[in-house]
């Protein structure tokens, strides 16, 4: 089935590039190229910013019930294509089907009805003494998104960026860009006014930067690499632009020693190989109590083997293919290296069988893992689980927040309170105790490395608003 798309989406129409070339799709289980999109340019990003620039006041001063209908339709449209948008991850991306329905089209259909209902309460205002404090769009915004979630990770910047009455330049992944023009064929039919929202595929260097870069672009948001994150953050320094930043993890998954075992080893490995290891929350580092560690790395190794690796179409697949062959052979780089760095194979590793083609990487437990070593700190991005020995509850949280990360993070215990004030004490921007279930109202993003700012709910919401003082 040819997937090939070849326009981009400006001011509320299909036109062809400006450079007339192209980037092709692989399906990463095959390794076949299943499409085509348009490569855009530099010259196309400046189409697409004068768009929005020229949207942007009628849409900003849309009444916020308008916007919200407008959202609504969006859902609808989307939710129409739900089955088509699984079916096109599983695709580009290699994510299982079963998963890509429940996760990859499902998360973003939950977290866009929150915009919804969002986006109808009109900003709030406020009175400081002799002052109105209140909220507006910040403006025309650049979304820079990664292809591990190609709907998620969109939805999470455009959902609140339209319900505040910002309009859009959407740059997706080369490497997942179908997911992204099935959301704006649903955004066309939902008639969202022309230039609210507006699609740029292309490279990173070409269209990312060219975005990152633009005088008239107020905000950027972008999700991916803290390398790329820093990129962006230069050249949004130089004009000063509002910088969102939603960036890499190294997550700890803390088991004290009165823990529920089974479950939170279970549960810990399901969480760092879900999307083939590929999600930037995935608890990569489990810190066990040593008392507890040889029971602790049997059972992830049983867990681990039971990861059947396979077609994403086939119901019994558990472990899809990672994105590209440049990700397989960094991920056995970082396996190599955090086996000659001291590590324990205990399940996995270079030697296990792999389908003849596909990107393929075997689920991987490596155990006595060095909390200094590179396996401990460096983000490996694949199905591969360092666990590391620990003494007591003060030497874990110090090994968990010895890390230049901070996104996300689990603690386990019998004892809620305790688990509590671990969780306080873990440098991150989120913490699940006793594998509590994710909260898409709740605020995501994190500390240090790991990126600035807000997504979903109200606090993402509040990431597309200034704030004005009237006095009066």
């Amino acid at each position: 089935m040819d997937l090939t798309r070849t326009d981009i989406y400006l001011d509320g129409a299909w036109v062809a590039a400006s450079s007339g070339q192209t980037l092709a799709v692989r399906n990463p289980a095959t390794e076949e190229i299943v499409a085509t999109v348009p490569a855009g340019t530099a010259a196309d990003v400046d189409r697409a910013v004068a768009a929005a620039r020229a949207a942007f006041p009628g849409w900003a001063d849309t009444a916020p019930a308008e916007r919200a209908a407008a959202l609504d339709r969006l859902h609808a449209a989307l939710t129409a294509r739900a089955h088509t948008v699984a079916n096109t991850v599983a695709t580009e991306l290699g994510t299982p089907l079963k998963i890509a329905v429940r996760v990859q089209a499902g998360l973003p259909l939950t977290v866009l009805r929150s915009y919804v209902d969002l986006a109808a309460e009109p900003p709030a205002e406020e009175s400081v003494g002799n002052s109105l404090v209140v909220r507006e769009p910040v403006g025309v915004v650049g979304a820079i998104t990664p292809w591990n979630y190609p709907l998620h990770q969109v939805v999470a910047k455009l959902a609140p960026a339209l319900a505040a009455g910002c309009t859009v330049v959407l740059k997706p992944s080369e490497l997942t860009p179908l997911t992204a023009y099935l959301l704006v064929d649903a955004i066309h039919e939902a008639g969202f006014p022309p230039g609210v929202v507006n699609l740029v595929p292309g490279t990173g260097p070409e269209v990312g930067e060219a975005i990152a870069a633009h005088p008239d672009v107020d905000m950027v948001s972008f999700t991916g690499s803290t390398a790329t994150g820093r990129r962006i953050s230069h050249l949004a320094a130089d004009r000063i632009a509002r910088v969102a930043l939603e960036l890499g993890g190294k997550s700890a998954n803390v088991i004290l020693d009165d823990a529920d075992l089974p479950t939170a080893v279970k549960v810990g490995v399901g969480n760092a190989f879900l999307n083939s290891g590929q999600t930037c929350t995935a608890w990569t580092r489990m810190l066990v109590h040593r008392d507890r560690y040889d029971e602790a790395l049997a059972l992830a190794a049983k867990v681990a083997e039971g990861y059947r690796l396979g077609d994403p179409f086939d119901p019994a697949t558990r472990l899809g293919p990672v994105v590209s062959a440049a990700q397989r052979d960094r991920i056995a780089g970082h396996v190599a290296r955090g086996l000659a760095d001291g590590g324990r194979l205990v399940a996995g590793g270079p030697d296990v069988p792999l389908p003849e083609r596909g990107y393929f990487v075997a689920p991987t437990v490596i155990a006595d893992v060095d909390p200094d070593s590179a396996l401990a700190q460096e983000e490996v991005f694949g199905p591969v689980l360092a666990v590391i020995p620990v003494d007591d509850e003060d030497a874990a949280v110090a090994v968990a927040n010895n890390s230049r990360y901070g996104l996300a993070g689990a603690v386990w215990s019998a004892d809620p309170e305790r688990a509590l004030r671990v969780a306080r004490r873990l440098r991150t921007g989120a913490v699940d105790i006793n594998g509590a279930p994710f909260n898409p109202l709740a605020p995501f993003g994190g500390y240090k490395q790991s990126g600035l700012g807000r997504e979903l709910g109200r606090y993402g919401l509040d990431e597309y608003l200034q704030i004005k003082a009237i006095q009066r």
